[in-house]
């Protein structure tokens, strides 16, 4: 038998006790000697803090991690493993690289599939579609509010026919498809399901993302079209039909990235998306549905900024709070709802038009970010993208950049090398706790779809974006290029994707010619059927599908459901 004395056990760990405690007392001291040599030595002139403001010691130890009581299981634990603070998955990228895709889409439905299969063909390995802003906006291709932006910010696409062109030739049964799409996000979804059921393929094997983040639109973005209740009803209607029939389809990426664009902090970010992540799973949990049916297709999207571990952190604190909260707040027994995926892209708001070229370099930065912090999915932007659409040769620098992260830089090899930096690990639990004291004051008005119509976010958002741009007015921040390192600015020239009016002459022909083809007579009863639905509770996905069918068009399907639900009206604030 074993010595079991519990004398000596007691006597064993008092004295691990007592040594922990003077290698403490030791290590006080020697920072305290340190500091006084660090406070006595001229410093440069800089802001030694985050862009979230958040005020950053010279040096971090383990003294900062409380790490005589850190409890790394509890706090960062394993890769795969609760509280996934190390990585959504067991083996992370030595099992499968992230997934690297380009936002793209410009022009009509035959340009952006072109611009596919080229991308394809170049080692991309999911797609991303960008709409043009009629579409964003629920609108069509003929409509008079469509005039001039026809496929200029993104692809045309106004009806099933649309997109059956776009993914001509794209098996959807090989490829993922992400789609940004919010205010009109259920017609889109179902022209994609609708091109999918053409192609033969099994929709409980689709794999692919929607956006469909109502709530950061009416924070940020504004592509609304109805009412947040409304709005809200129609996602959980997509959350109840998708859970059966499209299991492996991600069914929202709950968005931080144009809150981020809008203005916001890394924090703001972190703790503003998260809470419209909440308000997503109340409102699935009212309708009734069981969390662990729809969690696990929850996922988020992040933008990569140019603060570099704040970025790190903020990917890492985002999967605890997550994790936390779905298993013991929203009572979440699955895993699989415990565990944050993510897709993230580098900062279009971070590239400039001043020497373009210095923008790879920034990007190259930020997908590091991105990977360090351990995202599923990565889209770096091109160089030219301040300027316009990007060109073919943009797009492949840009998706190059992210195979020489993946195949040169080893960054791949080792599962979260950051993990025990104590900088890094405090960072990672201030964002974690600030994160938390704004949940309580959204609490506190109410939840965010008042803090929505009392305007509190937009406020917060623009508040900050003003610090931000006075910060570089008054130089106490370096943007390269724009307000230092100037010399050379003069010598830009650089190719821009210029799209034409033919663009537009095309697709309003092409919707004349569908409207021609199709049976008027069977658009006209399913729109009629979808209108009836909307009175209701009925879910709304199973009638818009046979609209889609039918060939409705994008713009038919909005207004029906809008003479029921009416448009957003944003109050103004000042």
């Amino acid at each position: 038998m074993g010595d079991t004395n519990p004398k000596k056990d007691a006597g064993q760990l008092e004295a691990e006790i007592s040594r922990l405690k003077s290698e403490l007392d030791r290590l006080r001291r020697e920072r305290a000697a340190w500091l006084g040599k660090y406070e006595s030595t001229p410093k440069r002139e800089a802001l030694f803090e985050t862009i979230s403001g958040v005020q950053l010691a010279p040096l971090y130890t383990p003294l900062d991690i409380g790490v005589q009581d850190s409890g790394y299981t509890e706090k960062l634990g394993f890769p795969g493993e609760y509280p996934f603070t190390r990585g959504p998955y067991t083996t992370m990228y030595r099992t499968r690289l992230w997934t690297m895709r380009q936002f793209s889409g410009f022009g009509t439905a035959e340009q952006t599939n072109e611009r596919y299969k080229y991308l394809l063909d170049h080692g991309q390995t999911g797609l991303s579609v960008a709409f043009d802003f009629p579409t964003l906006m629920g609108y069509d291709s003929d409509d008079p509010r469509s005039e001039g932006e026809v496929g200029v910010c993104g692809v045309a696409i106004s009806s099933l026919a649309d997109m059956e062109t776009l993914f001509d030739g794209i098996p959807l049964s090989d490829v993922s498809v992400s789609m940004t799409i919010n205010g009109p996000a259920l017609m889109l979804y179902c022209f994609l399901l609708a091109t999918a059921e053409k192609q033969g393929v099994d929709l409980r094997e689709l794999r692919g993302t929607i956006q469909n983040d109502i709530l950061k639109e009416f924070m940020a973005q504004h592509a609304w079209i109805y009412p947040p209740e409304p709005a809200l009803k129609i996602i959980t209607d997509i959350f109840e039909w998708s859970s059966a029939r499209a299991p492996k389809f991600n069914t929202i990426s709950i968005s931080g990235y144009h809150i981020r664009e809008a203005g916001a902090t890394a924090l703001q970010e972190l703790a503003y998306t998260l809470k419209n992540g909440f308000t997503y799973v109340e409102k699935g949990i009212e309708r009734g549905l069981d969390v662990d049916d729809f969690a696990p297709r929850l996922s988020f999207f992040w933008d990569v900024h140019n603060e570099f571990f704040e970025e790190i952190a903020k990917f890492r604190a985002a999967r605890r709070i997550w994790a936390r909260h779905l298993r013991e707040k929203y009572g979440a027994t699955n895993p699989e709802s415990w565990r944050l995926r993510t897709h993230a892209q580098t900062a279009g708001v971070s590239l400039m038009a001043q020497q373009p070229e210095n923008n790879i370099a920034r990007v190259a930065y930020q997908g590091l970010a991105a990977v360090l912090g351990g995202t599923q999915s990565l889209h770096t932007n091109a160089l030219d993208e301040t300027l316009a659409l990007p060109t073919e040769k943009a797009v492949r620098i840009a998706l190059r950049t992210q195979q020489i992260l993946a195949y040169e830089t080893g960054v791949a090899n080792v599962i979260d090398p950051l993990a025990g930096s104590y900088y890094v690990e405090w960072l990672t639990d201030r964002m974690e706790e600030d994160a938390e004291e704004i949940f309580a004051e959204i609490d506190s008005m109410g939840g965010v779809v008042h803090g929505i119509e009392e305007g509190y976010f937009q406020q917060q958002i623009a508040l900050s974006a003003e610090r931000f741009q006075r910060e570089v007015e008054a130089d106490k921040r370096t943007i390269v290029g724009v307000n230092d390192f100037t010399g050379g600015n003069e010598e830009m020239d650089i190719d821009t994707l210029k799209i034409g009016p033919e663009v537009e002459r095309k697709q309003r022909t092409r919707l004349a010619d569908l409207r021609a083809r199709r049976d008027a007579g069977e658009v006209e009863r399913t729109l009629e059927r979808l209108g009836a639905a909307a009175q209701g509770e009925e879910n709304l996905m199973e009638p818009v599908l046979a609209a889609v069918r039918a060939y409705a068009t994008l713009g038919e399907i909005r207004h029906t459901l809008e003479r029921v639900y009416g448009r957003f009206r944003e109050p103004v604030f000042f």
